[in-house]
């Protein structure tokens, strides 16, 4: 293995994570993510995530120190990569290229810079990769129970984990080999996957499979964006100016007889791609599956470039421009006035959500001020989690408190039932305008840096006098997205 090259990259990209993880904000997941109780599992997802981010609090309560697990994942799937390149015969040089391409990938940086449950894919989806890799390549049952075991545990993270191991059984289904389905370290690697995944199934089984629902929710509203862009997007996981090397990993695959043995994963780098155009529901769920098609194909990019020093200089100043261009648009380097200016935040929206949270918070305690000099019993109502959590994270009225109808947030309860008086914040007043006997929009959201996101210009309302009981309006209030 080439250390030198895998620790060096994989130091890099964790310091210029962790330098840059208190720049702009929270993104909109980890102000929900901060706020969920622990519990079995969620409408939305099972409780890994979430419980790490209230673990993180422990340390302190600031976006760096929630960040950590993301940062952590981002630098140890680095070296996962560059063992999978390893693993298939690479080089030193395939290994360097392989390191330092995927640490700069645009997906990694993202996913490694704020916490959501796809930085833990970072690593899941890999690593489970390598293992069957080497379960079949090497024949050693050991690394089919060590596959079930990271898929069993991944499940309390989320179950994308079985659109993998679909997308993994069709690839050897259609191009072999075969014969491993049915063996019995496959079985027992399954057998240990079931076993710890089972408490999980069964949280879901007893409360109606709500994440079902939320798929549904997701698709409802993504599904055209997302089977129209799912295709276009991966040039971009990667980075454009490295996806060749993802392209020559595909075709190589298909090709090369030395790795006939994993051949397979060129097929189910296809299926999963399908799969996630009929599901409609997030775009980005291939970038495991493809993060190992690029550590493959950095093999034949590493024998191109050593023909020559022309194109070994080439290839260096390539994977430079790439990890340049990829921190510019993925990570929070630019001042936000800046930023504002540029076509960043149209790109790339995790980036537009981390901006101005603070300042909205400051907004609508102004108008908490103005309805508690009528009603002291005021509640807060946030239309989605992430104002939700931005109010709980930055308000100046901590005794105030604030409710949604948004994802679990809506199982935590609403307003006391004697509640009069709510300042409603974000877009669901439009629907909440004729439950109230007045409702006065007494500000918008403005962040004062011009960022478009989805909070910027929305309504802040006092709303006074629910014409029906909170019993019966609450409800109506849920909605998953």
């Amino acid at each position: 293995m080439a250390r030198g090259p895998a620790i060096a990259a994989t130091l890099t990209v964790v310091a210029l994570l962790s330098l840059l993880s208190n720049r702009y904000g929270y993104h909109r997941d980890e102000l929900y993510f901060r706020i969920l109780p622990a519990a079995w599992g969620y409408v939305d997802q099972p409780p890994l995530t979430p419980l790490l981010a209230r673990a993180t609090t422990l340390l302190a309560d600031q976006a760096w120190a929630l960040r950590l697990p993301a940062t952590l994942c981002a630098g140890t799937s680095v070296i996962i990569i560059v063992l999978v390149t390893r693993e298939v015969g690479g080089d030193r040089l395939a290994q360097t290229l392989a390191a330092w391409g995927y640490a700069f990938g645009s997906f990694t940086l993202t996913f490694g810079h704020v916490l959501l449950t796809a930085s833990l894919d970072l690593v899941v989806w890999p690593l489970v990769l390598l293992l069957v890799i080497r379960a079949i390549r090497r024949g050693e049952p050991r690394w089919w129970l060590l596959a079930g075991l990271v898929a069993g545990l991944s499940t309390y993270n989320k179950w994308l984990i079985s659109l993998l191991i679909v997308s993994v059984v069709g690839g050897l289904l259609l191009v072999g080999p075969r014969k491993v389905l049915l063996s019995r370290p496959v079985l027992a690697g399954a057998g240990v996957a079931i076993v710890l995944a089972l408490p999980n199934a069964i949280w879901q089984a007893t409360h109606d499979f709500p994440q079902s629902e939320m798929g549904r929710a997701l698709a409802g509203e993504n599904s055209t964006e997302v089977r129209i862009g799912a295709v276009p997007i991966l040039v971009v996981m990667i980075g454009p100016l490295l996806f060749p090397v993802c392209v020559a990993g595909f075709l190589r695959l298909l090709r090369a007889r030395e790795w006939r043995s994993i051949r397979w994963l060129a097929p189910a780098m296809v299926i999963v791609v399908a799969l996630t155009v009929i599901g409609g529901t997030q775009y980005y769920y291939p970038y495991g599956l493809l993060s190992v098609i690029f550590a493959v194909g950095c093999v034949p990019a590493a024998r191109f470039a050593q023909r020559s020093r022309g194109r070994l200089r080439l290839v260096g100043v390539i994977v430079v421009l790439h990890g340049l261009v990829s921190v510019v648009l993925n990570l929070p380097v630019l001042p936000p006035p800046l930023l504002a200016a540029t076509f960043v935040p149209t790109i790339n929206s995790g980036i537009a959500d981390q901006i101005g949270w603070p300042a909205y918070v400051a907004q609508i305690d102004r108008a908490v001020d103005l309805a508690k000099a009528t009603d002291p019993a005021v509640v807060m109502l946030a239309s989605n989690y992430g104002e939700a959590g931005a109010i709980d994270r930055f308000t100046r009225h901590p005794e105030i408190e604030v409710v949604s109808g948004h994802n679990a947030l809506w199982d935590l309860g609403g307003p006391p039932p004697q509640t009069r008086t709510v300042v409603v914040v974000g877009g669901q007043l439009n629907s909440l305008g004729d439950r109230f006997d007045r409702c006065e929009t007494v500000d918008r959201l403005a962040s004062g840096i011009d960022i478009d996101n989805e909070e910027e210009g929305q309504p802040i309302a006092v709303c006074t006098g629910p014409n029906q009981d909170w019993a019966t309006l609450w409800p109506s209030l849920r909605h998953l997205s």
